[in-house]
């Protein structure tokens, strides 16, 4: 018997209703006018009232944290949430929350809980307040979140909001009354746009062929060969959707079987890698664990009569497969493959000359089911069993057998690998194993960007980058290097997963959703840079330097606070002392007004000094130009400003021909670096540290100060509007 939720029309208990769509648990309004909500279990038993159905569906559907510790969490948001019904507490309970939130994308953990979508219920119906607030922007992170949940979960809450603002069925329209009218700029479709207040429209449901709910085992299989990029991390994003979806297990597989390309260094940065992306996984195994038990099935093909050895030279081989031509080997004897098969086990000499391959068909039009390769020699050490082996299993006839020893119900893959579908397939057959559903998804491209580990591989072992993490590569590590939240990068891919079409992504669209995301919560501080950089002397400026206690965020106080020096003289670009004339009133952020009553140059015409006077009673908002500014102190920072540009100087890299073709495209600048000075409140900046440098952009620290002698490194951020090209 399945579990199924009955409610009252007129008494809709919207936290559990969220939690029944989103888990796909049935639903009927066949209750009398009023009636509490009852929950009928499996059993048969029933249960009643909102909380004590909805603690139940989080504990049974992995909706309640991760362990005792975030369970208890879980309650105690639940019994903090009822404020928000209390008109009066209403805006002290949403700070609170928006605070929690400038660090967190879910109340309890990483993960969705009862907990948020009690929150979430509870906001949607008290409508007129948090409607007004959603379009003030006063806690931006509290609407970031809920934001975040209508884009995540568009089709099961936009069905319950119907229901706050009509009061009906899910499958009836909004209501036109008032209600549904100051909802309906905030509600539809779940988002609303930062800069006009207009909705965005909803993801779509994407569902997986044949799947039911707790029965589903997905695995992402990543080869330890190079760090994960951003191509891989749609793949672990989209596993991670449909294993939540689902409620399904995910497991984590090492795909090592190729020891010349593969490392410890690699295993360990692509275990950390799936950590920062929030991939909660069941188990991690590895294919080396399975090597006897693959070797055993070789065995049993060769036996059968479905798989053979061949000694055929690389080249011949590959022009024969090209041409359909049966390879001379395909009619061995059983005696005489089994031969061939120990010597390739052996490593001898004749063995390493010979590969296991499926006998399939050499004539299908599918080139791909023209006897593939099984098998192959290798004489290097594995990362892992050393020199145990001397053969490995190529990934076509290792991925469908372990997915079916794993109990893998689903394998997700890029469309690019269509023509192997069928391949798979016919391996499950003839192995006898069970089938294993595909579900197919479209290549994550990206302008101006190489996803190819042997090309990515290339710029780091020629110095054209640091490492693997270097922020120019699009690799996880170089992303976040660079200062892009994993949650920006999950929502873009969430926003345009269902899509099969091979597009060319912009970069920009990912870089804005990351900056929605860090400009709430990013502390300011100042930067003028070296280079010509202009003194003001302010003749009525204070003759002993003072001190003021500003926060880092003027709306958000938790960034903590920043001290301000002010000095009769003080630095100001250079390009900002080109724009300013003589007599001109210009605002001094954070201080007030002065009025430049003289200019000096030196012979050459450039501007070296500008003498002025406070004008603190003038009004900021009269003023064209608003300056950042640092006092003349030997506590200043000195900083060192670092932009990228692409790697590349193609929008779209077509496979190349040779390796010329290739080095052709290489953009001969990628990084500039500039000089400047800092406040020296950035002393305490520690790496990793996200900042907006006011008038210059967002930065993350990569190295913190340590001496005056050695600059702090900032990485620039971009922000989605620019190109971000290197000059």
């Amino acid at each position: 018997m399945e579990m199924k939720l009955l409610y009252a029309v007129d008494n809709p208990p919207l936290p559990v209703i969220a939690a029944c769509s989103i888990r796909r648990i049935s639903m009927m309004d066949s209750l009398p006018s009023s009636s509490a909500p009852s929950f009928i279990l499996p059993d048969g038993s029933k249960i009643e009232g909102t909380f004590i159905i909805l603690r139940y569906i989080g504990r049974r559907m992995n909706l309640y944290g991760k362990g005792v510790f975030q369970s208890g969490q879980v309650d105690e948001w639940l019994d903090y949430i009822p404020i928000f019904y209390q008109a009066s507490k209403f805006e002290v309970a949403c700070s609170f929350v928006d605070t929690f939130l400038s660090t967190s994308s879910f109340l309890v953990g990483c993960d969705l809980s009862i907990a948020d979508l009690a929150l979430w219920s509870a906001l949607s119906e008290t409508s007129q307040r948090w409607g007004s607030l959603m379009r003030s922007k006063k806690y931006k992170n509290l609407v970031r979140w809920y934001n975040s949940l209508m884009h995540e979960y568009a089709t099961s809450l936009n069905q319950v909001l119907r229901m706050v603002v009509g009061n009906r069925k899910p499958s009836t329209g909004i209501s036109t009354d008032s209600n549904s009218k100051s909802l309906s700029g905030i509600y539809s479709n779940g988002v609303t746009s930062e800069k006009t207040n207009t909705p965005s429209s909803s993801l779509p449901e994407i569902d997986l062929p044949n799947a039911e709910v707790g029965k589903v085992c997905l695995r992402f299989a990543p080869e330890p060969n190079g760090y994960l990029h951003i191509g891989h991390s749609k793949a672990a994003l989209l596993n991670k959707y449909f294993a939540d979806k689902y409620e399904g297990r995910l497991i984590v597989r090492l795909d090592d079987t190729n020891p010349a390309k593969e490392s410890d260094e690699f295993v360990q940065s692509l275990l950390k890698d799936i950590d920062s992306l929030g991939l909660v996984y069941e188990v991690i195994t590895y294919t080396s664990d399975y090597f006897p038990r693959l070797m055993e099935m070789a065995e049993k093909l060769i036996r059968e009569g479905k798989a053979y050895v061949d000694d055929t030279p690389v080249e011949q081989m590959r022009t024969e497969r090209d041409e359909g031509v049966e390879s001379k080997c395909r009619g061995n004897t059983l005696s005489k493959n089994l031969e061939l098969w120990k010597e390739m086990i052996a490593g001898s000499e004749r063995g390493i000359k010979c590969c296991l391959r499926g006998k399939i068909d050499f004539q299908n039009p599918n080139k791909c089911l023209r006897d593939p390769v099984y098998y192959r020699c290798n004489l290097v050490p594995h990362h892992r069993v050393g020199s145990k082996y001397k053969v490995y299993p190529t990934y076509n006839f290792a991925s469908p057998f372990v997915d079916a020893l794993e109990g893998v119900t689903h394998a997700l893959r890029s469309n690019e690998y269509r023509d192997r579908d069928a391949q798979y397939h016919l391996i499950q057959k003839d192995m006898g194993v069970r089938e294993v559903c595909f579900y197919e998804f479209s290549r994550l491209n990206m302008v101006y960007t190489l996803l190819s580990k042997r090309k990515l591989l290339w710029f780091v072992q020629n110095g054209r980058v640091e490492g693997w993490d270097d922020p120019r590569l699009p690799t996880v590590q170089g992303m976040v290097r660079r200062g892009l939240k994993i949650e920006a990068l999950a929502q873009f891919i969430r926003e345009q997963r269902a899509s099969t079409n091979q597009n060319m992504m912009e970069w920009d669209k990912l870089w804005s959703i990351n900056k929605r995301i860090i400009d709430p919560v990013c502390p300011r501080h100042t930067a003028v840079l070296e280079d010509r950089r202009v003194i003001i002397s302010l003749i009525d400026g204070p003759v002993e330097p003072f001190v003021r206690i500003l926060p880092r965020h003027k709306k958000l106080k938790d960034t903590g606070d920043k001290c301000i020096y002010y000095t009769k003289n003080v630095w100001i670009d250079y390009v900002d002392a080109l724009s300013i004339s003589l007599n001109d009133e210009v605002t001094l952020m954070d201080w007030g007004n002065a009025i430049i009553k003289e200019m000096k140059r030196d012979e050459t015409g450039t501007i070296v000094q500008l003498i002025g006077v406070l004008h603190l009673e003038g009004s900021v908002k009269a003023t064209k130009l608003r300056l950042t500014w640092l006092p003349e102190m030997d506590e200043l920072v000195r900083l060192q400003l670092v932009e990228f540009d692409y790697l590349i100087t193609k929008e779209k890299l077509e496979k190349m021909q040779d390796e010329e073709d290739f080095l052709k495209t290489l953009n001969p600048v990628t990084r500039k670096d500039t000089l400047a000075l800092g406040d020296s409140n950035m002393r305490n900046l520690k790496s990793g540290d996200i900042i907006q440098l006011e008038r210059k952009g967002y930065f993350r620290c990569d190295v913190p100060y340590l001496r005056h002698s050695k600059p702090m490194v900032l990485f620039a951020i971009p922000d989605g509007r620019q190109r971000n090209v290197v000059k």
